[in-house]
Formats: C-alpha cells, sequence, structure tokens
C-alpha cells in the first residue's frame, strides 16, 4: 500500500510540472504555425490528455476489464465538465465565442447522443466500436475545415513574445507531453492498486479513481491555461477531450473484447454525461452572445458540487 501511494504522489506532482511546460509550448507552435488556438485545443492538447484514457482502457480491455474501460470513459467525461471545468472556474472567469456554440458544442453534443444509442442495449459490439470510429473522423475533418472561421476572433489568444525556434518550442512540447502521459499512468496505477486493496468493483475504479486520475491531465492543462490567458485552449481542450473519449476511447472495449455493459454504466453514469453535456452546452450558448460575456467563476460552486454527488451515489450504489 506505501508503494502504491508514493506512486500517486509522484505522478500527480510530475503531471501537475508537466502540463504547464506542455501547454506553454503547444501554444507557441500554434502561434509559430499560424494554427488557430481552439483548434489546437480541440486537436494537440485534448488528444494529447487523452491519451491516458487510451491507454488505460486499451490495457483494461486486453486483461478482460471492459468495465474499467467503459467506466474510465463515462467517468472521465464527468469528471471533465464537473470537475475540471469547475476547478477551472475557480481560477478565473472564461469567455466564451460563437464558435463554441455553433460548431463545437453540436459536434459534441452528436457524438454524446450517439454514444447513448451505442450503449442503449447494454451491449458494446465490434460494429459499435466501428461506428464511433467513422464518427470521430468526421467530426474531426468537420472541425479542421471550419478551422480558420475563428482566426480573427482568437489570434490575440496566444503568447507573441518568443523568439526562440519551432522545433524547440516542439521537442519541449513532446517531451512534456511523454512526461504527462508517464506520470498519468504511475499515478492511476497507485490509485488502481489502493482502491483494490481496499475491494473497490472495477466499474467503481473505473468511474472514480482511474477516470479522476486519468483527468488529471485535463485540469493541468486547463488551470494552466487560463492562468496564461489562453481561455479557448481551455475550453477546447475540454470540449475536445469527451469528443476524444466517446469516439476513439470507448471503441476500444467493442473492438478488443466486445461484450455487456453494467446496467449502471449503461443507464446511471451515461444520463450523468449528457445532463451535463447539455448543461456546459446552454452555458456555451448563453455566455457565447457577446464576447464580452465570460462564464462568471460561481457556476464553478454547482458543477463541482454536482460531482461530489455523483461520487455519492456512485460510492454508495444509488441510482439516478
Amino acid at each position: 500500500m506505501l508503494l502504491f501511494s508514493a506512486a500517486l504522489i509522484v505522478g500527480l506532482v510530475l503531471l501537475i510540472l508537466s502540463s504547464d511546460k506542455f501547454i506553454e509550448h503547444a501554444a507557441l507552435v500554434a502561434e509559430k504555425l499560424n494554427v488557430n488556438p481552439m483548434i489546437i485545443g480541440v486537436t494537440l492538447v485534448a488528444f494529447g490528455t487523452s491519451a491516458p484514457e487510451m491507454v488505460v482502457s486499451g490495457i483494461a480491455a486486453f486483461d478482460n476489464a471492459p468495465e474499467i474501460a467503459i467506466g474510465n470513459v463515462l467517468g472521465s467525461n464527468i469528471a471533465n465538465i464537473a470537475l475540471v471545468f469547475g476547478v477551472t472556474l475557480f481560477f478565473s472567469a472564461i469567455p466564451v465565442t460563437k464558435g463554441l456554440a455553433t460548431k463545437e458544442v453540436p459536434l459534441v453534443i452528436g457524438i454524446t447522443l450517439l454514444a447513448g444509442w451505442l450503449l442503449h442495449d447494454r451491449y458494446l459490439s465490434f460494429s459499435d466500436g466501428v461506428i464511433l470510429l467513422v464518427a470521430f473522423v468526421i467530426v474531426l475533418y468537420t472541425l479542421l475545415r471550419s478551422s480558420k472561421n475563428l482566426e480573427e476572433e482568437l489570434k490575440d489568444e496566444l503568447p507573441s513574445d518568443d523568439d526562440s525556434p519551432i522545433w524547440k518550442s516542439l521537442i519541449i512540447a513532446l517531451i512534456g507531453l511523454a512526461v504527462l502521459i508517464g506520470s498519468s499512468k504511475l499515478l492511476v496505477w497507485g490509485a488502481i492498486g489502493i482502491a483494490k486493496g481496499l475491494g473497490v468493483s472495477e466499474l467503481v475504479i473505473g468511474l472514480t479513481i482511474v477516470a479522476v486520475g486519468t483527468s488529471l491531465p485535463e485540469l493541468a492543462a486547463s488551470i494552466s491555461s487560463v492562468r496564461k490567458g489562453l481561455h479557448d485552449i481551455a475550453i477546447g481542450n475540454i470540449i475536445g477531450s469527451n469528443i476524444f473519449n466517446l469516439a476513439t476511447v470507448l471503441p476500444l472495449p467493442g473492438l478488443i473484447a466486445p461484450g455487456l455493459i453494467d446496467q449502471n454504466a449503461a443507464g446511471r453514469d451515461y444520463y450523468w454525461v449528457l445532463g451535463l453535456t447539455l448543461a456546459l452546452s446552454l452555458l456555451i450558448f448563453v455566455y457565447s452572445k457577446s464576447k464580452h460575456v465570460s462564464v462568471p467563476r460561481w457556476v464553478g460552486l454547482p458543477l463541482v458540487g454536482s460531482y461530489a454527488l455523483y461520487l455519492f451515489l456512485v460510492s454508495t450504489g444509488s441510482a439516478a
């Protein structure tokens, strides 16, 4: 138990340190390549911080533990909105752009509804996994095709006082990403070891400890983003991560180990994902009407409170 505890603490420290460097130099690379910061949030940053979910879910599926994989995806999406976005708001009010409400939000709602339809029969098949992957390709193509539409609105979001060569920023960003992923794996390994020692079920492990552990990169990256004034990277990171989780991580247990899904995962937990996704979408829609209006910091309190309620329901086995 002591070894698992040490791994959890060391992983957390490395995670926070590496995410700061990663987000900083990912933004610099974006600036030097004239890439839209929102697209960086939805693709590079979101993919990088969703990599732990992919690794954990893939390993769990190969080890015939699909409940951990599925719980990891649903729990991570819940944590991304209620915990990550909520805690990020404690540090700063977050402005949103009209582009989010008209492009990214419909996409994340669509992929969430598709995932729910596939989970409804409580069986995740190989064909379900293929459908989600095809949907992701369509979503990513749509995002990239419309990337230049937000350029004027977001061009001032990236730092412009760094004259270092692009290869240097790219190397530092890649090293930061590698340490971020490695530290996430270390943290989750320690957390799972502690949970198993306490006799917690696989689904609960996936929904709580693994989900929180693999969502910590999103939390660290989002906080680092708003502290640097890169608010659109923070929002894009959360939305992009949820899209990536449902369309690229959720298919893994279906592709590797198709089988039945726990009724709580297909019911209670999915409806929490859907409800929070719709709540976030409503917030973005309301506060995107004026570019001078931001999601206020107080909104973080009910979001974090809802996450505490969800953890209570999961830990007590209650239905929602």
